[in-house]
Parts: structure tokens; C-alpha cells; sequence
């Protein structure tokens, strides 16, 4: 008989599958995907191998959920500063300080490089962080359609592209240039999702 309090849809079960992602999201940021076994993410979350198995069905999945994790942990966290901007100025205020931070961070970095080689050896990576970036293109879309209500729906879409490809390109930019000013991109972006029509 089984024990339906680990199921993964359950509770308890969430929090194992949780705690799998977060110990091979550890693991990649350390050794990048080779570093993420079965056996390396069951040790470091100090659970059976065979939970694996029962909660992702296997490594390919995990490694799924590793990517759509990793992929939040490095972009989210612009996106959200952005989103919590109540205006133009203080979007890009906060957008400043968070692609800093982001880019200032050797766990964040290990992540966003292990994620690039990662979907052009697996492209099924890439299909796990689609979601995300689709989702975060919407909520950017909103956001504009805030500042500007008058907007048709595809230019607030088309902007919404633009800025997620802004905030992608100055992570990897600063990623390979820590010196690298962000300000005329920022600068630009003001004039962008600024109060110009």
C-alpha cells in the first residue's frame, strides 16, 4: 500500500521535490551540469535516489525543474524590481540595482552560463525556461500597459520584448564585462517605457 502523504502532489511531497531542485540547483552552480547526478542531488538533499525517480520520473525532469529554477533565480529578480516600479524613473532605478546585484553575483553568473551551454547541448532546457520568459514578457507587457493605458496591445507587446531582451543582453554583457556602464541602455529604455507617446 502506498502512502499517499508522499505523493508528490501532496504537501510533504512538494517540499521533497523542492528540496531535490535546491540541491541540484547547488550542484549546478558548482559543477555545472555534470555535477548533477541522481546520486549527487540525492546525497546533497540527503534523500533515497529512488525519490527521484518517484517525484520527477527521472533525471531529464529534474533537470527540467533545475532550469525553470535557475532560470527564475537569475531573471526574476530584475523583472520583479521592475514590476514594483510605481513609474518610468523609479523602473529604472530599481532595474539598476537589481542587474548590479544579479551581475555581481559569482552563484548567479555560474547559473546563467551553466543555463546558455546547458540549452544549446539540450534544447529541451531551453523549452523548460520558455514558460518563465513568457510569463515574465506579460507581466512587463501589464506593466507598461499601466504607464500607458493608450497603448494598442501589440506595441505594449512589442516594448514588453524589447525590455526582456534588454534585461537578457545586459546580464550577459556584464556577465563578460563587469566594467561595462549600463547607463546608456538604460538610458534608452527610459525614452522607451518613459512618458513620450
Amino acid at each position: 500500500m502506498s502512502n499517499l502523504v508522499d505523493r508528490p502532489n501532496s504537501a510533504r511531497g512538494q517540499r521533497r521535490r523542492d528540496a531535490l531542485v535546491d540541491a541540484g540547483l547547488e550542484l549546478l552552480a558548482e559543477g555545472g551540469w555534470p555535477a548533477v547526478t541522481v546520486r549527487a542531488v540525492a546525497a546533497r538533499s540527503g534523500a533515497n535516489p529512488g525519490l527521484i525517480h518517484y517525484h520527477f520520473g527521472g533525471l531529464p525532469a529534474l533537470h527540467m525543474a533545475i532550469a525553470r529554477r535557475a532560470g527564475d533565480s537569475v531573471v526574476k529578480p530584475v523583472v520583479e524590481a521592475l514590476l514594483a516600479a510605481p513609474d518610468a524613473r523609479s523602473a529604472l532605478d530599481a532595474m539598476r540595482g537589481a542587474v548590479l546585484r544579479a551581475t555581481g553575483e559569482e552563484r548567479a553568473l555560474r547559473l546563467a552560463v551553466e543555463l546558455m551551454a546547458g540549452m544549446t547541448r539540450r534544447p529541451e532546457l531551453g523549452d523548460a525556461l520558455k514558460v518563465g520568459l513568457h510569463e515574465a514578457r506579460g507581466q512587463i507587457a501589464d506593466w507598461i500597459g499601466t504607464l500607458h493605458p493608450q497603448w494598442p496591445t501589440e506595441r505594449r507587446t512589442g516594448a514588453a520584448m524589447l525590455v526582456a531582451a534588454l534585461i537578457d543582453g545586459i546580464l550577459l554583457h556584464r556577465m563578460l564585462d563587469a566594467e561595462l556602464s549600463i547607463e546608456p541602455a538604460l538610458t534608452a529604455l527610459g525614452e522607451l517605457i518613459g512618458d513620450r507617446p
